[in-house]
């Protein structure tokens, strides 16, 4: 009798802690994404595309989400595929449970980013939510 109940009480513990562990990582549902050249005031994309111009120095990850668990971190990792090269890791936090919003890489004033081919990769907890890629074409 006392090993079933021993072994009840690990079950229930489990069961917990499973459930806990759940409620971590199912935090946030990624609806739509589109890099663009920019964001209006009611975070729309303008411009949405995947081929940007030679001469870009910006470029906006726009998204749109349901079901977040409110302030919750998401990282955006932007990536040069052309060279192999990681450019830039960046945390933010989720305001509300569903919007929209976005992320941007921005090139230091009177650069451009280089042609070519990129990924950017929106992640929670080290599980990838979304990822869109992108060309900035030569001149």
């Amino acid at each position: 009798m006392n090993r079933i109940h021993e072994c009840l009480v690990i079950f229930f513990i489990t069961m917990v802690l499973s459930s806990c562990a759940n409620q971590q990582t199912a935090n946030i549902r990624i609806l739509d994404a589109k890099t663009a050249l920019g964001v209006d005031a009611r975070y729309r994309p303008v411009q949405p595309m995947k081929i940007f111009p030679d001469g870009t120095s910006r470029i906006y990850c726009w998204f749109s989400w349901n079901n977040a668990k409110k302030d919750i971190k998401i990282l955006a990792r932007w990536y040069y595929i052309t060279d192999d090269l990681p450019i830039l890791d960046y945390t933010f936090t989720i305001p509300r449970k569903k919007g929209m919003g976005s992320v941007s890489l921005l090139m230091p004033e009177g650069k451009t980013l280089p042609p070519g081919l990129y990924r950017v990769t929106l992640e929670l907890d080290k599980r990838t939510l979304k990822t869109l890629t992108f060309k900035v074409s030569e001149k």
